[in-house]
């Protein structure tokens, strides 16, 4: 007999009352998102690359008042789009801090999660499914970690799912339709050229949509008569009203820059990260299926069967966008020359669909297969948390441990007994381990890879004079050093350092190295680098 508590939280709701569900569904989700996403978002620093180079444009732009021409320490920023750095700017009107700096880009991202579940709806037709599906999304791991940060992937995808409803809601309002062009517009606004990815992907769903399957050679119902052209007319117009600003700020850009904004922005950003390798960043095909591998379990197990349920329904709606969007971006992006991991992002939405598909199917008939594979998860879970909580001596490590541990393997036990409401323990549990894994200082573990830059930094600030100039012997220039000294401070070493040693610059060297370098005061230390003035010989 099926629990009531599984009556309420699965079942459909009738007819009359589906407009409202859909509605409390999608705030709930939303609210939920935002605890996640929010929880304790300014506890750690930024990290290095995207967070503090976006931040550091973001922070130009606040300070100077110019939100047409970001910068980047005195210097035209050929990067990106400037949308979420518009968005990190507005936050820095409550001062700038880390938290003010993830905030707003934080809050959009976790929209994306009630946008899963509303699109759910209308491919599956059902509740369930969709509740599935963005129950999977918002406790996925890569999802939650790379939606917090000051970063324009959780943006991104966000204005994607947006998109991809607005043109499934058109099928009944015609007035939806001018929400695709002004999605795309914002996209292009974000990512730039991946907007010609995400734009081809909803290309070819909407087109299999309204004409015959690519997959099954089955006839779809056509928009025919005022109603498509009314749908055409609002298209039309949505795509003017995005593609303006677009058009206005590249624009702009291009006559004040001219051909070096063309070469650093269009060449070496963007094509250039497409057919070739950019700073190192080469990895073969399947680096994205081992990113799946290592990140996204335990759901993972599921994902085969969800792809392989969506090719036998390809008839329907959520097979077919399934299909079409797990094929043409994971495609797309494992032949790019460039490969990093936040790449991967707006794949995750698919994952989900497919996950929640295949987990609707199986309602009646859990998959009791997968109980090994919980009680596997399990183990290692309790057995890791403990061995690094003590060997680590970080309590947290052992209670993380311990939740998740439980939780796989309460939803395993349950799992084994066939009783339905395993999914919702197996959610409840993961969101459970997310809020304390974000609730530490262990979820930004990038942070490990290098020096502690804060530390670092307030030495900087209070013993360098701000015109002076600041290099270091690091192996690698640290943006967010860059951003807590508000300076830029270039790698420099070998033969060039010494070149300017006669300078009497600061330099921030490794404290081993130390012993290498020529006369110098020495002025302070931290986090094992060394803040020194080179001295004339």
């Amino acid at each position: 007999m099926v629990n009531r508590v599984d009556k309420f939280v699965w079942s459909d709701r009738s007819a009359a009352s589906d407009k409202t569900a859909k509605t409390a569904d999608g705030l709930w989700l939303m609210l939920a998102a935002w605890c996640l996403y929010l929880w304790r978002l300014g506890m750690v620093p930024l990290r290095d690359w995207d967070e503090g180079t976006i931040a550091s444009v973001a922070r130009g732009m606040a300070t100077s008042g110019d939100w047409l021409y970001p910068t980047l320490y005195d210097g035209p920023y050929l990067n990106k789009p400037p949308l979420v750095e518009w968005l990190m700017a507005t936050g820095y009107m409550g001062g700038v801090s880390e938290w003010t700096s993830r905030l707003l880009p934080a809050m959009v991202s976790a929209l994306a999660v009630p946008l899963l579940y509303w699109i759910g709806r209308e491919v599956f037709g059902q509740r369930r499914p969709a509740l599935l599906s963005a129950g999977v999304f918002l406790t996925l791991l890569p999802v939650v970690r790379h939606s917090r940060l000051a970063m324009r992937d959780g943006v991104a995808v966000t204005l994607f799912l947006l998109l991809l409803l607005a043109g499934l809601k058109a099928r009944k309002c015609s007035g939806y339709a001018l929400g695709v062009g002004i999605c795309l517009g914002l996209i292009a606004l974000t990512k730039g050229i991946l907007v010609l990815l995400l734009g081809t992907i909803a290309l070819v769903f909407f087109s299999v949509q309204a004409g015959t399957s690519l997959f099954s050679g089955q006839r779809l119902m056509l928009s025919q008569g005022s109603k498509g052209l009314r749908c055409s007319l609002y298209l039309g117009l949505g795509l003017v009203l995005g593609s303006l600003p677009v058009v206005l700020w590249y624009g702009a850009q291009l006559g004040r820059y001219g051909d070096v904004y063309w070469q650093g922005h269009f060449v070496a950003q963007s094509l250039d990260r497409v057919t070739s390798v950019i700073e190192d960043h080469q990895h073969p095909p399947w680096y994205y299926l081992l990113e799946l591998l290592k990140y996204s379990w335990p759901w993972l197990i599921f994902w085969p069967g969800g792809i392989l349920l969506a090719w036998r329904q390809r008839q329907r709606p959520w097979g077919q966008l399934v299909l079409v969007g797990t094929g043409i971006y994971l495609g797309a992006i494992s032949l790019m020359g460039t490969k990093l991991p936040w790449y991967i992002m707006p794949l995750y939405p698919f994952v989900a669909l497919a996950i929640g598909g295949y987990l609707h199917h199986c309602w009646q008939k859990p998959p009791r297969w997968a109980v090994g594979f919980f009680a596997l998860i399990a183990v290692v879970a309790l057995g890791g948390g403990l061995y690094l909580g003590i060997a680590d001596q970080h309590p947290t490590l052992i209670t993380i441990g311990i939740v998740l541990g439980l939780s796989v393997g309460w939803t395993g036990w349950q799992l084994w007994r066939r009783q339905l409401r395993w999914c919702l323990t197996l959610m409840v549990g993961l969101y459970c381990t997310l809020l304390l894994l974000l609730g530490s200082d262990f979820w930004l573990w990038e942070l490990n890879e290098a020096y502690g830059v804060k530390p670092v930094a307030l030495l900087i600030n209070q013993s360098v004079p701000t015109a002076a100039e600041v290099v270091t012997t690091f192996s690698y220039g640290r943006p967010s050093l860059n951003f807590y000294c508000d300076r830029y401070i270039p790698n420099l070493s070998g033969q060039p350092l010494l070149d300017r040693w006669q300078e009497n610059i600061y330099v921030l060297a490794e404290a081993q190295h130390l012993a290498d370098l020529p006369p110098h005061r020495e002025i302070g230390r931290a986090e094992g680098m060394v803040l020194i003035q080179t001295m004339a010989q």
